[in-house]
């Protein structure tokens, strides 16, 4: 089943979307942290893991293999839950990151991934999710969809456990193309899920059939 994770580290955003049933992760990255102010770095993560009881992505920030590697270890020794995003550096040192954190038997997001030959490179590594950015991968001129059915049917094929996570999402419609694609998840940011339970023709129904009861109940009067 396809899973949506909320791209968000605001506790308040992820209360309301646990209450709706469909937070089954959180991704979380530099921007993100960002935009929620001074905050507890390490004490909000543990407080997502409160609240969310599935994959919590942590971006590392360092340079050097063997200062991600170090940030890695911690921030999977924070919580059960907590997954280590490394981004795909082009001299190949994330992949060295990942493959080593694998070993260790730490979970890891690869992430900033804008083609099929990164994501491939990503799951042979030993990532357990790799990111998929739409569209930014786009503007690079690849074609998103595309990359996400041929690493799909790639991974069945050869076996790649390392399940894809599209982000990089910035309206309803990239969700439901990538969920069409066979993407096997969504990182979704907060803004455009609360779009996507709306439609202008369910909410004129719904008004007809209320409507429609008040004439009823009116009858039996």
């Amino acid at each position: 089943m396809v899973q949506i994770f909320l791209d968000t580290a605001s506790l308040s955003e992820i209360e309301e979307f646990v209450k709706w049933g469909v937070a089954d992760g959180v991704t979380t990255n530099q921007k993100i942290f960002l935009s929620e102010g001074g905050v507890d770095f390490k004490q909000r993560i543990l407080d997502i893991c409160d609240l969310v009881h599935g994959p919590i992505s942590v971006e590392t920030t360092k340079s050097t293999v063997s200062d991600l590697l170090a940030e890695g270890r911690e921030y999977a020794s924070w919580h059960k839950n907590v997954v280590v995003k490394v981004a795909m550096y082009g001299d190949g040192r994330g992949l060295q990151v990942v493959n080593q954190l694998s070993k260790m038997g730490i979970r890891t997001n690869m992430t900033v991934m804008m083609t099929y030959n990164q994501l491939i490179l990503a799951a042979k590594a030993g990532a357990s999710y790799v990111s998929l950015f739409y569209n930014r991968s786009k503007e690079a001129g690849e074609n998103p969809l595309q990359i996400i059915r041929d690493y799909v049917a790639t991974a069945k094929e050869s076996g790649l456990a390392s399940r894809l996570i599209v982000g990089s999402i910035r309206t309803p419609e990239d969700v439901s193309v990538s969920m069409a694609a066979g993407a096997h998840i969504l990182t979704v940011p907060t803004k455009i899920l609360r779009q996507m339970p709306s439609n202008k023709r369910s909410e004129e129904t719904i008004a007809e059939f209320d409507k429609a009861w008040q004439d009823f109940l009116a009858i039996k009067k």
